[in-house]
């Protein structure tokens, strides 16, 4: 099945395709500005490694989650045993250490870093750990001579702080150190194609641009997500407004 949409593919944010597909746009991003941004820069991957709690929302469903003992109470969704000598299948408290992608762009020979690619993830925009250490990232970038090229493709969890918020389902922040606090937001929604957006240098340099919908399409092939995606169903939540539905149902159709 070829690529449906004319911008983001709302399939492409469920949680067991995320990961695969943050991977891909790191690598297709890298591959697509490597050759605009030599010889003088090179892109470089990056990695930040920290431990989170693990949700224990995340368990409920798993086929391995079992309740021994009869009769049964419902709790948060879950089936449990009474506490009267049954045994009752629980969750404990584990952690994971977290292991999220970025890219910077240096210059060659010294290293320096000019600009921070980032393509955000669904723990960047929920509370907790993912959120608080992306943030203090974050600031630290803003606060540099770095210029920052920010992606969010997640309809759902809570937009990074820009001033004056937009309400939109994606959106792509440009954020040159030379125009701070100033920066430019490319917002879009679901129905829209996914804008080109300069990834900036030096000043007075050239910027490339960076276009998504040219990449997503791409990978979409490459990597046969149609095989992984059932279209027959909702796509995951955040839940779609009923005009977004009607047009997701119209889109699939045709």
């Amino acid at each position: 099945m070829a690529y449906p949409f004319p911008g983001m593919n709302p399939y492409l944010e469920r949680a067991s395709l995320w990961p695969d597909l943050h991977l891909e746009l790191m690598r297709n991003i890298r591959l697509v500005l490597a050759g605009a941004v030599a010889p003088r820069y090179y892109v470089a991957v990056e990695e930040r490694t920290y431990i989170a709690a693990r949700d224990p929302e995340s368990f409920i469903g798993r086929p391995d989650i079992a309740v021994i003992g009869s009769p049964t109470l419902v709790l948060a969704g879950v089936a449990i045993a009474p506490v009267n000598g049954s045994a009752v299948s629980v969750i404990v408290p584990v952690s994971d250490e977290v292991r999220e992608r970025y890219l910077e762009i240096r210059e060659r020979g010294t290293d320096r870093v000019i600009t921070v690619i980032e393509v955000l993830s669904p723990a960047n925009k929920a509370k907790g750990e993912g959120r608080r250490v992306y943030e203090e990232k974050r600031r630290t970038v803003l606060d540099s001579a770095t210029h920052l090229v920010e992606i969010d493709l997640l309809r759902g969890g809570e937009p990074m702080a820009v001033y004056p918020q937009t309400e939109s389902d994606y959106r792509i922040l440009v954020s040159r150190s030379w125009e701070r606090p100033r920066s430019f937001l490319y917002p879009c929604n679901l129905p829209d194609p996914i804008p080109a957006v300069p990834v900036p240098l030096q000043k007075g340099e050239d910027a490339p641009r960076l276009s998504l919908g040219e990449l997503l399409p791409r990978i979409y092939d490459e990597a046969r997500y149609d095989l992984r995606i059932d279209y027959s169903t909702p796509p995951p939540p955040p839940p779609l407004t009923d005009e977004q539905s009607i047009w997701l149902g119209e889109v699939l159709r045709d």
